[in-house]
């Protein structure tokens, strides 16, 4: 075998369980809990735990970069626990499956967002041209409401 060429490594399998694309949480992080739930249900809602609830360490995802970690943390706003993780919690749908799924949901937009880099602003001051045009427009209009005034007519 030629030690010049190299040859393709075997697929890496993921490091845990995929959040959102290239996002990867590591196996045994991300708590779930069931709870009882005030939702729709009917009479199931008393004897079901049907609420889901989702606590994922932030410091813990793998495949976002500094600056993504630090506007996912903002993002989550008042979702980040003092111990640095992000409670999510869903009782909308009447079982278990439909709001865990709607957790992870969540969860996957809340990365998603995070993962968009804010486009700059960059400071910009009308030109000369449109300047000259508002204050035109501004003279015509005065001229016009100045004409309404004065006529008083006689009947």
């Amino acid at each position: 075998m030629d030690p010049l060429i190299d040859e393709p490594s075997p697929p890496q399998t993921p490091p845990g369980e995929e959040l959102a694309p290239g996002v990867f949480a590591p196996p045994g992080t991300l708590r779930l809990q069931y709870a009882r739930s005030g939702g729709p249900g009917g009479q199931n809602v008393n004897k079901v735990n049907t609420k889901a609830e989702l606590w994922v360490p932030v410091d813990a995802l793998h495949g976002l970069r500094p600056a993504a970690l630090e506007r996912l943390r903002a993002l989550a706003g008042s979702r980040l626990t003092k111990a640095g993780e992000i409670h999510i919690a869903s009782e909308t749908e009447r079982t278990q499956e439909g709001n865990r799924l709607a957790v992870y949901a969540r969860l996957r937009d809340l990365i998603e967002r995070a993962t968009v880099v804010p486009k700059v602003r960059r400071k910009t001051k009308p030109s000369k041209a449109s300047k000259r045009r508002r204050l035109e427009q501004k003279r015509r209009r005065g001229s016009i409401k100045s004409q309404r005034r004065g006529r008083i007519s006689d009947d």
